[in-house]
C-alpha cells in the first residue's frame, strides 16, 4: 500500500513538507502555466472565482496527494524498496509537476534502474516554469534533493 494513503508518521511528513512548499490560497488563481489552481495546488476543477474554507483545501490536498502517489507508485518498478527521505522527495516532485511529467523523466528513470544519488540530482534541473528560472522552484528542488539525499547510503 501506498505510505500517504495508509497514513501514519510518514503520511504526515509528506504533507507538512509539500503543503509548506506548496502555499495555501482560499480563493482560486491562475498559476504560472494559466492553470486555475486553489488550496495548496488542487486543479482539479478548479474555475476562476472558487472560494474553499481551510477545512476543504486539507480534504482536496490529502485527496491530491492520494491521488498523485498512486500515479507515482504506478511508474516505480520497486517503489517500496526506496528509503523514506527518496520516496518523500520523489512525491513533492510529482505533485509540483504531475505525474505524466514525473513518470517520463530522468529522474525516474534513474529510480528505476536503482541509481537513487544520480535520480536525486536531477531534481535541481525541474526549476523552470515556461522556460524561465523560477527562484521558488529552485529553493524547492535543492530542499527537495537534500531530504532525497539524506535516504542515499
Amino acid at each position: 500500500m501506498n505510505r500517504v494513503a495508509k497514513g501514519g508518521a510518514v503520511a504526515a511528513i509528506a504533507l507538512a513538507f509539500v503543503g509548506g512548499w506548496e502555499g495555501l490560497s482560499l480563493a482560486a488563481y491562475l498559476d504560472g502555466g494559466g492553470v486555475p489552481t486553489i488550496c495548496r495546488g488542487s486543479t482539479l476543477g478548479v474555475r476562476i472565482g472558487d472560494t474553499a474554507t481551510a477545512a476543504d483545501c486539507d480534504v482536496m490536498f490529502t485527496r491530491d496527494m492520494v491521488q498523485h502517489e498512486a500515479g507515482m507508485v504506478a511508474c516505480l518498478r520497486q517503489p517500496d524498496a526506496l528509503p523514506d527521505p527518496v520516496y518523500l522527495a520523489t512525491l513533492s516532485f510529482t505533485y509540483n509537476v504531475g505525474v505524466r511529467a514525473a513518470c517520463a523523466s530522468t529522474l525516474f528513470k534513474l529510480l528505476n534502474r536503482g541509481e537513487l544519488r544520480a535520480a536525486c540530482d536531477q531534481l535541481p534541473r525541474w526549476n523552470k516554469d515556461n522556460g524561465r528560472v523560477i527562484r521558488g522552484l529552485t529553493n524547492r528542488r535543492a530542499s527537495e534533493r537534500a531530504l532525497c539525499l539524506s535516504g542515499v547510503t
